[in-house]
């Protein structure tokens, strides 16, 4: 009887993982951080966008802190 040879399965590739990102899983997160980036530096645009006193004390209160 004969012995059955195994085939050796394809080997990895070395360049590592071939992962392809569609063009919105980086370009949305990054235009949501400039969003609230500009949001924090002005906080002007905030109290239109918003409406909330307070929310607009929290952003000029953050500003103040990182100008120091």
């Amino acid at each position: 009887m004969s012995a059955r040879t195994h085939t050796l399965p394809h080997p990895a590739t070395k360049g590592g993982v071939d992962i392809r990102l569609p063009w919105w899983a980086l370009a949305l997160p990054a235009l949501a951080f400039i969003v609230l980036l500009a949001l924090m530096l002005n906080p002007t645009d905030a109290q239109a966008a918003s409406g909330d006193p307070a929310i607009t004390h929290l952003f000029e209160r953050l500003q103040q802190l990182m100008a120091h």
